[in-house]
């Protein structure tokens, strides 16, 4: 594709708006527990909601509603409660709920900490569900929770508008949910542009990371953080994991932002413990008494899964890497870049093997097949790792870049083997999607500037964090070429800035459903554009 325009971006107006124009009144009408009143009439209680109706002999949901891996015919509605019970699930096409359908769901139990997911389909495409979920209880049969409800947009079926966000990086580096702020504000912002659907970049919790009541800010301030038993040590159990869940599922804004807007999640490594591989063991960290990353990982994988609105593989429950086919403008392929990976080296390795694997065969044999096949305009992959930037672990490196000024070796031969099979199978309209170094960036990987040219030029856009402290910025390696066309980080000398400071990120995507053209917009956590850039498709 090629750049019809890039620019710096005028600032918008923020909006006031948290949902589409229905939602208003959707929010008011049906009591969704709380989920939206403190933030349409501009109060700031974080705490769990609690239904007017519940009491202990009533069921309760806990962590309010998700939707996630949304399609043309439906998508996965997510809800916990606090004891056996089953999930039911009204669903209609108009948020009066004249006309709607019931769907009996799976019984949620002690050993999914109480989760629960159906997959709906049989709906119609690009229209708007709102869905009612409720949980019978399983010891007495007649006791009903008060029902939350929520809504998600399918997949449209024809040349439509397509609008989408994406981040990562919540609750790390000390910063949790503060009340006097407000909580995770950029929440509320992303939901006043009525995204179509979310992209978590990965890093949805830090399980490797603790909380402190209190935080002292540069200032002479405190940052105040609400803390719980789970985030007082580094997660070792599952519970521990769920626990990390939990809390970030405590913030008003996340949680009405889960009940409007469908979630595509993807995990990186702050999920399980920064910087980790599968067949690592733990040295030096006299916080962890399990050392073993595959049982810690294990542990990890389930609470991820139990927890985000994924679909299920009945083949390998912790299998991570999928595609969103969301219409025909747009396939979104989820990477997964964790389970795969070979140790974190020198990253210098001649030839390739499994000790240079990233994404690794099996999931870059997938991912050939899925592109090759793809009818979508664009193809937008989600990756929780940046190609191009530099991002040490000590003396080794973390992600594919090494700082060589070379040719591929290491993790890098195995990219250039993805990028050279994309030009040769023709494959269009490549666009890369990523977060992690807490920092937000635009790069065009250019084949006329880089060590390794046998690839078409693509882009890669780079936001968060989107609640925890800000970094960078990070080194770019030129094998692939990456020119640098916009950042905003920290200047030199400052590290792991506050929520506070204003360096929160997120990203927005327009796909205009008449010209096919993809406008992508880089943006703070107040919704001001940073950075904007159109892309037209190649044909």
């Amino acid at each position: 594709m090629r750049a019809k325009r890039t620019r710096p971006a005028t600032p918008s107006t923020p909006t006031d708006s948290l949902w589409p124009a229905f939602s208003r009144r959707w929010l008011l009408r049906t009591g969704s527990a709380g989920l939206g009143a403190a933030l349409l009439s501009g109060g700031t209680s974080l705490l769990m909601p609690r239904p007017a109706l519940a009491t202990a002999s009533r069921p309760l949901i806990t962590h309010g509603l998700q939707s996630g891996d949304v399609a043309s015919d439906g998508a996965i509605v997510w809800a916990r409660t606090d004891r056996p019970a089953r999930m039911i699930v009204d669903y209609s096409l108009s948020d009066s709920f004249t006309e709607s359908s019931r769907a009996i769901g799976p019984a949620a139990l002690e050993e999914g900490d109480f989760t629960a997911r159906l997959q709906l389909t049989g709906l119609p495409a690009g229209q708007d569900v709102f869905y009612r979920v409720s949980f019978e209880d399983l010891s007495d049969l007649t006791s009903l929770s008060e029902p939350l409800t929520g809504h998600f947009r399918t997949a449209p079926a024809d040349k439509r508008d397509v609008n989408f966000v994406w981040g990562g990086d919540v609750v790390g580096q000390g910063w949790g949910i503060n009340s006097d702020l407000g909580g995770m504000t950029i929440f509320k912002a992303m939901a006043g542009l009525t995204p179509d659907f979310f992209i978590h970049s990965g890093d949805s919790i830090y399980a490797d990371g603790p909380l402190k009541a209190e935080a002292d800010l540069p200032d002479g301030s405190k940052w105040k953080n609400v803390v719980i038993e789970e985030k007082s040590k580094v997660a070792e159990t599952l519970a521990e994991y769920r626990g990390n869940y939990k809390y970030n599922l405590m913030d008003e804004n996340l949680r009405a932002f889960n009940a409007g807007v469908p979630i595509l999640a993807q995990w990186d490594d702050h999920e399980t413990r920064n910087n980790w591989y599968p067949r690592q063991i733990i040295g030096n960290d006299d916080r962890y008494q399990v050392k073993s990353l595959a049982l810690l990982s294990a542990y990890a994988g389930r609470a991820f899964h139990d927890y985000m609105p994924m679909r299920i593989d009945p083949q390998n429950r912790d299998r991570v890497n999928r595609v969103i086919h969301y219409g025909p403008l747009l396939d979104v392929f989820m990477l997964d870049m964790r389970n795969y990976r070979g140790d974190n080296s020198k990253n210098l390795q001649p030839v390739a093997g499994p000790d240079t694997a990233f994404l690794g065969v099996e999931q870059v044999n997938w991912l050939k097949q899925e592109m090759k096949a793809s009818k979508a305009v664009w193809k937008a992959i989600a990756a929780d790792m940046p190609i191009g930037l530099v991002v040490p672990d000590g003396d080794n490196f973390e992600a594919i870049a090494n700082k060589n000024d070379g040719p591929p070796l290491g993790r890098e031969l195995e990219i250039a083997d993805l990028l050279r099979f994309i030009k040769q199978s023709g494959i269009t309209n490549t666009v890369w999607f990523t977060a992690d170094v807490h920092y937000t960036a635009a790069h065009f990987y250019d084949p006329n500037q880089a060590k390794f040219q046998d690839f078409e030029p693509f882009w890669e856009f780079v936001s968060g964090p989107l609640n925890a402290g800000t970094f960078g910025p990070n080194q770019l390696d030129p094998t692939f070429g990456p020119q640098l066309k916009y950042i905003k980080a920290p200047e030199t000398g400052q590290s792991n800035l506050a929520p506070s400071a204003g360096y929160q990120f997120f990203g927005h995507v327009h796909i205009d459903g008449a010209s096919t053209a993809m406008t992508v917009t880089l943006k703070d956590m107040k919704n001001q554009d940073l950075y904007r850039v159109e892309l037209t498709p190649a044909v």
